[in-house]
Order: structure tokens, then sequence, then C-alpha cells
């Protein structure tokens, strides 16, 4: 099977929700706020969407104008896109992938940098986790206003309950380094 991009993926979800069109998909995933998990552009969402079609996932099942906008395109999934997406997320549900974040590799190389340098950079970061954390918390509560099953957010309870980790070790880490168990020379 071929590998799928992320937005790639992010588009055959929601063509699996129904049949739309690529502008239609942009404008729900700014909705929903899925930039915070896959980067969307208009235009590359368009080729991603070609691209599904080219590989049977998807099809075209109708076009419609309104007015002086341009033609649009709806596509709908196909079974071969279900089976696609069904064994993609297992795989990625199932099996830890190899990521290389860049903060890990920082930490790994903190000790280049004296410590009040190094103390300030982890205070700073754990301010604008605490800021992601703050907009987290805010749309969690959105989500449970609608009374969403639970299913449809569970990402919204996994970056929170990251967020949270985060910053309970980088406070942790922090104070260990200034009050000394962590020795700096």
């Amino acid at each position: 099977m071929p590998e799928l991009t992320p937005l790639a993926f992010a588009a055959l979800g929601l063509l699996n929700e129904g049949p739309t069109h690529p502008y239609e998909m942009f404008q729900t995933m700014v909705h929903r706020r899925d930039n915070r998990n896959v980067k969307v552009r208009p235009g590359t969402l368009y080729h991603q969407v070609g691209r599904l079609v080219e590989l049977g996932y998807a099809e075209v099942v109708g076009t419609d104008r309104e007015g002086n906008r341009p033609e649009r395109t709806t596509y709908a999934i196909t079974e071969a896109g279900r089976a696609a997406l069904r064994e993609r997320l297992l795989v990625l549900l199932s099996q830890p992938a190899e990521e290389y974040p860049v903060f890990h590799l920082a930490v790994s190389e903190i000790e280049n940098l004296p410590a009040v340098d190094a103390l300030d950079a982890l205070r700073a970061r754990t301010r604008a986790l605490e800021a992601q954390l703050a907009e987290a918390e805010t749309i969690r509560r959105v989500v449970l206003m609608k009374d969403l099953p639970e299913r449809y957010w569970l990402d919204v309870s996994y970056v929170h309950a990251m967020l949270r980790a985060q910053i309970e070790w980088l406070r942790a880490t922090t104070a260990r380094i200034a009050d000394g168990a962590v020795p700096w020379t």
C-alpha cells in the first residue's frame, strides 16, 4: 500500500465522513483546528485529493457551480480508500513511530549552554507550553459543551495530557538545575 502523507490521510478521514469538495475540506480542517496535527494549505490539499483519486482511494461524484464561483468537484471515499484508511490508522495507533522531535535533540545538547541560559530557555518553554495548555483547556471546555461523544475528541484529551506532562517535567528539571541537584560546571 502506498504511503499517504499526513494531509492525504486527514483528507481521507474527512471523505470517510461524507462526499465533499477540497475547499469545504479545507474550511472544515481550519474550523476544527486540524492545523495542530497536520500542515494544511489549500493548494497542497487539492493536490493530495488528486493523489487519492489516482490511488483509487477517492472518486469524483459530481461537479457544481454557484454563480460566478469556480466549478467545484465533489469527491467521495471508495471501498479501497476505506480499507487504506483503516489499515493505516491501525498501524499509526498500534506501532510507535521513529520520530525525531527537535526538543529532544535540544535537551540532549543542553550541557553546551551556561546554566543561566539553559534555565532561561527552559522557563520560556514552560511559559509557552502553559499558554498552549490554557488554549487546550478552552478547546476542551468548548467540546464538552457541545456534548460530542468522547471518541470525536480523544486527540484533545491527548494533547492536554501531553502538555501537562511536559510542563511537569520542565518545572521539575528547572528546579533541579536551579537548586544544584543537577550539577552544572
